[in-house]
């Protein structure tokens, strides 16, 4: 009989939370697969960083106050337990555990070699305020707050850059908007009021808050609990039976200290072809991962986040989503037709974990650890809400030379265009294959969506 992962876990942490001496009620919370995922991970890579998801925004140079940001972001930290909490391991078994609101607002020194005259090359493209927030988040505290906004600019920048950053265990898309959202409505009511009683927050979050969060969690493990039968391993096992790893000496994903990025903005997808644009972007990554395969003809594992909350559920901060995993054969782009077919089909099993995934394919006889040749993300603009600090919205910035815990990676955000950047690990792949490869992207890309159109 097949026991699942999800199963024997919230077996254990029962067992671990009812054991743990001296816990106030509530102050452990199971943690979802996703977040187990990202624990476990570094807690078998020493040297692993933290995943981290950073936005960056520019404001003109004196808009943020960050005693007023610091005050915004503990309220926001009150409001939403996991930003309260620590991931820990307690008996072998991954929880989080709630403590005081605690978050970190600092400028970031723009050191020597990040001036004028440090160096411009493929490390530093973007100007010393950008690598030097760069440089903080590659030093992610392991124990430090899981909310971090960093803020720098340059001795002679007429604009400071923000960067918004969570650890990725507390945060997902739609927490990104939540994130947004509260600290503009917040840093506005502290701007507001500028009197004697403008402070911290009180210690101690609601038990509401707490209660709910535990029952979206609740909710997340019981969908994937369920996405673990029999239907759901057969699928994933006729999907993914021909994966593989890549050959032996090929330097493993995840470990790029050197990166490189490109970018492109194409127009907005309008109308009913708006639908299509998920898949034609699977295609796209795909031939571009496959070009820089160099024709080995492997079927690929290109695997994209995929979440939601539970029907009905509160709009809690946190992480509740899932890698699920698209096989790319090698040769011709594909008919969007067949790839939104077969994607309808997987996003019907979404919510099966990944190691559960792994498990599918390997019955299957794939010869697959559950390492990923891609990854692809996908934003839509529209369900952020702009980032208003000091009455102005902050502009958007992306920063090139993030470690990648893939090959190769495509991010897409859809707003009042369709931005598409590509970044690969530079020790694997040249500058110049790897333009080759965004060239083949966009070219797939544009084919599929004026097809759509």
């Amino acid at each position: 009989m097949h026991s699942s992962i999800t199963a024997a876990y919230l077996t254990r942490y029962r067992s671990v939370a009812s054991a743990v001496t001296g816990a106030a009620p509530g102050e452990l919370l199971p943690l979802t697969g996703a977040q187990r995922r990202f624990l476990i991970t570094r807690r078998r890579d020493p040297h692993a960083r933290t995943d981290v998801v950073p936005l960056f925004f520019a404001f003109p140079r004196g808009t943020v106050d960050p005693a007023r940001l610091r005050r915004a972001a503990l309220r926001l930290a009150e409001r939403h337990p996991v930003l309260r909490g620590e991931f820990t391991v307690l008996r072998g078994t991954p929880v989080l555990r709630i403590g005081e609101p605690s978050v970190e607002v600092a400028r970031v020194a723009v050191g020597p070699e990040e001036g004028p005259d440090g160096p411009r090359g493929p490390e530093n493209p973007q100007g010393p305020a950008r690598a030097a927030l760069l440089r903080a988040l590659l030093n992610w505290p392991a124990d430090g707050p899981v909310l971090r906004l960093l803020l720098a600019a340059g001795p002679d920048d007429e604009e400071e850059l923000l960067a918004v950053a969570l650890d990725h265990a507390a945060c997902d898309e739609q927490s990104l908007g939540v994130v947004t959202e509260g600290l503009s409505a917040l840093d506005a009511e502290e701007a507001a009021d500028t009197g004697p009683s403008a402070g911290p927050p009180a210690a101690s979050g609601s038990p509401a808050s707490v209660d709910a969060y535990r029952a979206v969690v609740e909710g997340q493990l019981a969908a994937e609990e369920k996405a673990a039968g029999e239907a759901a391993r057969a699928h994933w096992a006729a999907r993914l039976g021909a994966l593989a790893d890549p050959p032996p000496g090929v330097r493993p994903a995840g470990a790029a200290r050197s990166t490189g990025m490109a970018a492109e903005r194409l127009p907005a997808v309008t109308g009913a072809a708006r639908g299509g644009v998920f898949p034609a972007l699977l295609d796209a990554v795909a031939a571009a991962a496959h070009h820089l395969d160099g024709g080995g003809g492997r079927v690929l594992a290109l695997g994209y986040p995929w979440g939601g909350r539970p029907e009905g559920a509160a709009p809690v901060l946190g992480c509740f989503l899932n890698t699920l995993v698209h096989p790319a054969p090698p040769g011709p782009p594909r008919g969007l037709d067949g790839l939104g077919a077969d994607w309808w089909d997987d996003l019907d099993h979404a919510d099966t974990p990944f190691d559960e995934v792994v498990r599918a394919a390997r019955s299957a006889g794939a010869s697959w650890s559950g390492a990923l040749d891609g990854l692809l993300t996908f934003e839509d603009l529209h369900r952020r809400p702009p980032l208003v600090l000091g009455g102005t919205a902050g502009r958007e910035v992306h920063l090139a030379g993030r470690p990648l815990a893939t090959p190769v990676a495509v991010s897409a955000s859809h707003g009042e265009d369709l931005l598409v950047r590509l970044a690969w690990d530079r020790e694997r792949h040249p500058d110049a294959r790897a333009e080759e490869a965004f060239a083949v992207l966009l070219a797939t890309l544009r084919r599929h969506l004026g097809a759509a159109a």
